[in-house]
């Protein structure tokens, strides 16, 4: 097989002809450092090797322009790239995001638990499942969210009087407060007790 043009794109792409046909597009950074120049001859084990090479930098660099917009914990990071790229191509990436400490599943878990805290106001059982959805380990989550103790009921004041406390005097508003502080992770207990703080009824 000869390469008989090669045609710059957009993105940091390059068009790869092969015997004159269009073969596929690929990395040009890649496509420079493998030598792949005009006239070479290849074999299907060359391309094969500068195809997966390709991937893998179009990987790496999707991972760091993600990573420089927020922090991410490693399985977030893959769900995400697995969109576009393959499962060998965004395990490799993320490992090599870890090594270079650029993913931390530690630190991310205990900035991310912070927030879902201090300004998201959720319950411990609530912090425990977003911690859990971005792919936390059990053994993680025990650790960070058992410090600080997450003051339950001072949450759920904090929610009523940003959100709620304008119709905690109608019953629609009541059963719409009690239904989002139910599904923030808190218990029965704990907002009917806070809630008869804001209203004689206990009617939720």
């Amino acid at each position: 097989m000869q390469i008989t043009a090669i045609e710059p794109r957009r993105k940091g792409l390059s068009a790869l002809y092969i015997d004159g046909e269009l073969a596929m597009k690929l990395d040009t950074e890649v496509l420079i450092a493998q030598r792949f120049d005009v006239g070479r001859e290849i074999t299907d084990e060359e391309l094969r090797e500068c195809l997966i090479a390709s991937e893998l930098k179009r990987c790496k660099d999707k991972a760091m322009w993600l990573i420089s917009f927020r922090d991410h914990s490693r399985r977030e990071l893959v769900d995400k790239l697995r969109r576009d790229y393959s499962e060998d191509c965004c395990e490799q990436t993320a490992d090599r995001m870890v090594e270079l400490g650029l993913i931390d599943d530690e630190r991310f878990a205990r900035r991310y638990s912070a927030d879902l805290i201090n300004l998201k106001h959720l319950s411990y059982r609530g912090v425990r499942q977003k911690l859990a959805e971005k792919g936390i380990s059990r053994e993680l989550i025990d650790e960070v969210t058992g410090e600080p103790e997450i003051d339950e009921e001072q949450q759920i004041r904090t929610i009523i009087d940003k959100k709620y406390s304008r119709v905690m005097n109608d019953e629609k508003g009541r059963r719409r407060a009690y239904n989002a502080l139910m599904r923030l992770g808190f218990s029965y207990r704990d907002i009917k007790s806070v809630m008869a703080e804001y209203t004689d009824t206990e009617e939720y």
